[in-house]
């Protein structure tokens, strides 16, 4: 879950709030909130790892997918 904007539509970097799950070794091990991510677009999506976990239980579904080089802060 995204919180706010925070994207430059000229350069594509992007610094937003966010919420989800830290997945460590592919295992799903506790929920974040209050964090920040940060990077740039165009770098995001061309390094998107899509995991094999797509389950269609409704009209709109996606695997769990790894973005690296996303830098992460909060506590």
């Amino acid at each position: 879950e995204l919180i706010g904007f925070g994207v430059d539509m000229v350069s594509g970097d992007y610094s937003r709030g966010a919420a989800g799950f830290w997945i460590e070794n592919g295992e799903v091990t506790y929920p974040v909130s209050e964090i920040t991510i940060a990077g740039n677009l165009k770098d995001m999506f061309a390094n998107l790892t899509p995991a094999s976990d797509l389950e269609f239980r409704y009209g709109t579904d996606a695997p769990t997918i790894r973005v690296e080089g996303m830098t992460v802060a909060g506590s």
